[in-house]
Formats: C-alpha cells, structure tokens, sequence
C-alpha cells in the first residue's frame, strides 16, 4: 500500500492529523491577527472565526476520526473506504477554506460548503449503526444534529437570515462537544480503567457506574446545548450547566482516579473528564453573575474538550496502529500543558491586570502542545501498522 493510501485507508489517520493540524494553523493565525501582525480574510469578526474553527473545524475533524473508527467495531459493518474518506476529508478542507477566505467568497457558498461536512459524516455512520440499531449508539447522531444546527445557527447571522444566532451557535456548538464527553468520556473513562486494572491482576474495586447518576449527567449536558440554540434565560442555562457539571463529578468519582494516576494514558481522560465538570460548573456560575462567561467557556474548551480529545486521538491512533498503549513522554508533556493554557486564559478573562500575558502564554502553550502531537504522531499516521496491542 502507498503511504497516501494508507494515509486515507482508515479514518482516524487523515482526521485526527487533519485535527492536530488545524488546532495548530488556526490557533497560530488568530494568535498572529491578536497580536496584530496578519489580517485575517474573514466576513466574520476574527474572534468568531477563531471559536468557529475549533469547534466546527477541528474539532468536527476528530469526531470524524472517531467515529469511522469506532463504529465499525461497535456495529461489525464495514469500515468506511479509502473513496469516502478521502472525499469526507475534502469535504472538511473545503469548508475550512469556505470560512477562511469568506471574505471574497458568496455567503451561501461559504455556507453550503461548510456545512456540508457533517451531514456526509452522520449519513456514513447511520449506515453503520442500522446494523445494531442500540439505543446508546443511535443517540450519536442525534448529537450530531445538534451540532450541525449549532453551526447552521451561526450561518444564519453570517447570511443576514437572523439577528443574534451566530454568538448562541457558537456557545451551543461547544457545549454539544461537551455533551459528546458526556457520553463518550463517561463509556471509555471507566472501561479503559477497568481493562487496566483486571490486566494488573485487580479483581475488587473496580469502577462503577450507576444508571440513574448517567442519566442526568447525560441528560443536564445535552439540555445544554439546546437551551443555548432556544436562547433560555440565562439562570435556565446556568442551572442546567451546574447540574451537568456536578453529574459529570460525582461520576468521576467512582472510576478509580487513584489507580489511573499512574498511567498518563488513564489520567489525561479522568483529569480532562474532570476538568469538564469544573468548566460547567464556572458557566453555571457565570449565568448567575459569579466569574466570567468567556473564562469559563474557555476553561472547558481548552482543558477539558480539548484534552479529551488529545487523550483520545494519542490513544486511538496507539492502539489501532499495533502500538503498545503507552503514552510516549512528550505526549505525556502535552497532556500536561493543555489543562495550563485552560487556567491561564480563565485567568486571562477573569484578571484584567494580566489579560496580554496570560492570554498570549495560554497561546503558546496551545501551540506546543499540538506542535509535540504532531511531531511524535505524524510518522505513525502515515506508516504501517506495527504488532496488535492489547486493547
């Protein structure tokens, strides 16, 4: 096989590199425009470019590698071809282009192709999931649907259609990747502590789950998001977020965090997990007048949206490569530094006295995060598979 064709021969390889890529371009050119050196070609304000990009464009890219990996080994249906996949990726770059150069391009172009992207992806996988049509599975593309009305929302201001609908898509696209977590995050958490624990011969304490605690955890966290696009009153949407976010704690609480903190490929999914709960906490405070919005919405897009998926694309791409399921120490490094840049850029909206500094260090620690990503995983994507790991 060729290296492009392996490149495109499963989904996780071009998205989760298309996903690291972009969390890197797109956060180097709003740092650029920031910092005023780069005039960014956008119809759009750049500060909704810049939140356009990391929820609708990278991280669109790593639901895209998720989910035409896992799916086919949730449902045993064939895995997406090289075909699709290639042409799902163009599909994402198009509209990464669209919205970047929207400046000179017809709003409904940019619209059309930008939106584009997820529909092609929920289609693709509901072929997959109507083999096993399980309710839990199912409700994935539901999810997706909220984030393609999330972003349709913020088009609908971008096309003159609406008044005041761009800023909601945007909180909205971002609480539905949080209510993603919630669902994925609360399955893979525990399961992958628990297959850890009984490899180490541990057969008592293992994590627990409890439906009634999912349930609302689940159920707080997809509200959100809803009552973000149906522009609730803000205490409706504060509570909302302060009973998803308590949920998503007390869940963590009983998958074993002690036993996970010794395995850098276990505590970047509890401690971004974790760090969810905290940034729905500060948004449900901010609803109420305690803190800052914007801090608390970047707190949990960087430290935890952004750090589960750091966990789980490092993760994935180990273990469907055949590599041994341990993180290499600059990924561990970059676990590490994303929860940091999250604290310096709540502190960058909540402490104006260091607003520049704070901002600008929470920037760079982004970039070399997603720098350390690439450079340790861009080999793996376009190489061969090695020895079948463990999980």
């Amino acid at each position: 096989m060729t290296t492009l064709g392996r490149l495109f021969g499963e989904g996780f390889r071009v998205f989760f590199l298309a996903a690291g890529l972009w969390a890197f371009l797109a956060m180097g050119l709003w740092m650029l425009w920031l910092f005023g050196s780069f005039d960014l070609p956008t119809a759009a304000p750049p500060s909704y470019w810049h939140a356009h990009e990391m929820i609708f464009g990278y991280g669109a890219a790593a639901l895209g590698g998720f989910f035409l990996t896992a799916v086919p080994n949730w449902t045993g249906a064939k895995a997406a071809r090289h075909v699709f996949i290639g042409a799902a990726a163009g599909i994402w770059l198009a509209g990464r282009y669209a919205v970047f150069w929207s400046g000179a391009l017809p709003a409904p172009l940019v619209a059309l192709v930008d939106l584009a992207f997820l529909p092609v992806l929920g289609a693709k996988i509901a072929t997959q999931l109507i083999r096993r049509p399980k309710p839990q599975n199912m409700m994935f593309l539901g999810l997706l649907a909220i984030l393609f009305a999330a972003n349709l929302a913020v088009h609908l201001e971008w096309l003159g259609l609406a008044a005041d609908t761009a800023i909601r898509g945007l909180y909205a696209g971002l609480y539905g990747l949080v209510a993603m977590i919630a669902v994925l995050g609360g399955r893979i958490t525990p399961a992958f502590t628990r297959n850890a624990m009984t490899r180490a011969g541990l057969e008592f304490g293992l994590p627990r789950s409890f439906a009634r605690l999912d349930g609302i955890g689940i159920a707080a966290a997809i509200a959100l998001p809803l009552a973000t696009l149906a522009a609730l009153p803000a205490p409706v949407t504060g509570a909302i977020a302060l009973v998803a976010g308590t949920a998503q704690i007390a869940r963590l609480a009983f998958w074993k965090g002690g036993f996970a903190a010794s395995q850098p490929i276990l505590w970047s999914l509890h401690l971004s997990f974790g760090l969810i709960g905290v940034g729905l906490i500060l948004t449900g405070l901010a609803a109420f007048g305690i803190g800052s919005s914007v801090g608390a919405l970047h707190f949990t897009a960087i430290g935890g949206v952004s750090g589960m998926i750091l966990a789980v694309m490092t993760r994935a791409t180990l273990g469907h490569t055949g590599r041994p399921l341990v993180a290499p120490a600059p990924v561990v490094f970059a676990y590490a530094l994303l929860p940091l840049a999250a604290m310096l850029r709540w502190a960058a909206s909540t402490v104006p006295a260091v607003t520049t500094p704070a901002t600008l260090g929470a920037g760079l620690i982004w970039l070399l995060a997603f720098g350390i990503y690439l450079f340790v995983f861009w080999p793996v994507f376009w190489g061969p598979r090695q020895t079948q790991s463990a999980e």
